[in-house]
């Protein structure tokens, strides 16, 4: 195959090809998610006769053990490549979906679950993001955005579709359609459209020329965090705890928030209505956050993006009216968006790149254990008290410290300076 046709068809870089599907992959992680899973909360506990509490310990360590789907996943990309791993990933989390719609037992639910968190959660999430980077160097900030807004659209298209499948012809239907959809759509389109990476020897992967070389020693003017200091500086653990917060609270509202508006007096109805007004402000919180992140302090976006939240929790034991619940899901909408963005950015601009890997995966770590443990705290707490608002309250004022943290810790001196240059 000619290079420059295989690097760029027409007038379009083949990378944005390779991205959109990315983002189709990511979009196809929902059944191995909270918020996905929360799609069948209701209808699987009152069909199976499970219990809350127990079903939040089968998410716990499904989320746990699922998340060693990750290990190994850049191994097998750096030999097989980016089109082998994906088709194979979407064509087992489709079969294992498709099988979960069958189950009877909880501990037929537990090994379902376990699985698909561990082949959508973490494997699928793993191959998506990584097949971008290859494709962009100069251009990689505004990939990433476009990443971002595109499987927020994907996500935002996804919940109307499922959820009226869901009210029509139940779960089971509805879960055997999505693996469907991963095995006939999502693979074949996996193996016709990715390719490995672009040809570099004759063609930059952004499209066009090499960029100019660095001066010599230009790399060194700025520190390289290692992942030791960076464990050290406590702007490291504002913006880990902070997004492990978010984490928990949006997988614990996620997994029981058809059951948490319930309480509220609210229908199916109006969760659906949510989660579509959720994407679209997560959406418009994606576009805040990158062009805010350019000018303002990301240690103040933070602080502000939990404030939010915190607002959010404590205003939801009180929503009375649809009206109430749209601007809730708003809230929750745009911080997330803003959180999703400060995570993704975060990392290499304030501890550098050299060793960002074990940087940001120590923080992705704590991630998946808060976002594990959210839905078992709301579980506990409505069996103990009968309502999910003395949680609700809690993490607020705790979520409220470190939001006050984000505002006064200073960020490292050298993380400035790279971020002024």
């Amino acid at each position: 195959m000619n290079t420059t046709h295989y690097c760029i068809i027409g007038r379009v870089y083949y990378g944005w090809y390779v991205l959109l599907v990315a983002a189709a992959a990511m979009v196809g992680t929902l059944p191995g998610r909270t918020q996905g899973l929360g799609l069948i909360t209701e209808p699987l506990l009152a069909e199976l006769g499970i219990g809350r509490v127990a079903y939040a310990e089968v998410n716990l360590w499904a989320t746990l053990i699922g998340s060693m789907g990750a290990i190994g996943i850049g191994h097998l990309l750096d030999h097989f490549g980016s089109r082998v791993v994906l088709t194979l990933v979407a064509l087992a989390l489709g079969v294992v979906v498709a099988a979960m719609s069958q189950t009877s037992s909880l501990a037929g639910l537990a090994v379902w679950i376990t699985l698909t968190r561990a082949l959508g959660q973490s494997a699928l999430s793993v191959v998506s993001l990584a097949m971008i980077a290859p494709w962009f160097v100069r251009k990689v900030d505004t990939a990433m955005a476009l990443y971002s807004v595109t499987l927020s659209v994907g996500f935002m298209l996804a919940f109307p579709v499922v959820g009226p499948l869901l009210q029509q012809r139940g779960w089971r239907a509805a879960w055997l359609a999505i693996g469907v959809a991963l095995v006939l759509g999502l693979a074949p389109l996996s193996w016709g459209v990715v390719r490995r990476s672009p040809d570099v020897m004759s063609l930059h992967p952004d499209g066009g020329s090499a960029p100019p070389a660095t001066p010599s020693g230009a790399s060194m003017a700025r520190e390289e965090f290692t992942w030791a200091t960076a464990l050290v500086e406590p702007a490291f653990w504002i913006f880990a705890t902070g997004t492990a917060l978010y984490g928990l609270v949006a997988s614990g509202i996620g997994l029981f928030n058809e059951s948490i508006l319930a309480e509220r007096g609210f229908g199916a109805n109006v969760y659906y209505q949510t989660l579509v007004v959720t994407a679209l402000t997560a959406l418009a919180g994606n576009f805040a956050g990158g062009w805010l992140a350019r000018s303002v302090s990301l240690a103040r976006l933070m602080g502000v993006s939990l404030l939010v939240l915190a607002g959010g929790l404590i205003a939801l034991p009180h929503v009375a009216t649809l009206a109430h619940v749209l601007t809730w899901a708003t809230a929750m909408g745009l911080g997330g968006g803003l959180v999703m963005v400060l995570f993704f950015t975060v990392w290499p601009r304030v501890f550098g790149r050299r060793h960002l890997g074990r940087i940001q995966g120590t923080a992705q770590a704590l991630t998946v254990v808060a976002s594990a443990t959210g839905p078992l705290l709301l579980a506990w707490c409505v069996e103990w008290t009968g309502s999910y608002a003395t949680m609700f309250r809690v993490l607020a004022g705790l979520i409220s410290l470190v939001a006050l943290a984000a505002f006064i810790v200073p960020m490292p001196s050298s993380a400035r300076q790279r971020m002024a240059a």
